[in-house]
């Protein structure tokens, strides 16, 4: 049986929202936040629902013109890229032996987009911001809004 690398965001570290095209993600760990444009939020998009590395190249190759050596290339890059900032993991699964029929729009040579290297940006200046946030001070059993003291104090 064959496996697949199954992309996956880690959901319980990161908190991401897309913003007039642009991703905007935070990891709550570290306290970075990042920004992608571009073909990084096609990626990114295409992550967020589950996809596998494969399927995920297969699909960039169909909207966007470029050799597929150059698309695999820059999808590799980028998804080490997620990995080292914690952002995504990506886990070895049995490939499926059924895979649903679905419709498939096949776009001319003409109609695809200009393929462009996934970037990231990566700023460190909330991290202190994201680290004063009360929600970090919360009680672990009660969760937030209930602080840390605020449970003390009902004991005595």
């Amino acid at each position: 049986m064959t496996n697949i690398d199954k992309l996956r965001v880690n959901s319980s570290d990161v908190v991401c929202e897309t913003i007039d095209g642009e991703v905007v993600i935070v990891n709550l760990q570290r306290g970075d936040y990042y920004s992608l444009l571009r073909t990084a939020t096609d990626i990114w998009s295409r992550i967020e629902t589950g996809a596998d590395r494969e399927g995920l190249i297969k699909d960039l190759l169909k909207k966007y013109n470029a050799q597929a050596s150059e698309i695999t290339e820059a999808v590799e890059k980028f998804i080490t890229v997620l990995q080292r900032e914690g952002l995504i993991s990506v886990e070895q699964v049995a490939k499926p032996t059924y895979v649903s029929p679905s419709i498939e729009v096949i776009l001319s040579q003409e109609d695809k987009l200009d393929f462009e290297w996934p970037e990231i940006e990566k700023f460190t200046d909330m991290e202190d911001l994201l680290l004063l946030d009360p929600i970090h001070e919360a009680d672990q059993e009660k969760g937030w809004p209930i602080a840390k003291d605020a449970v003390a104090n009902d004991v005595r």
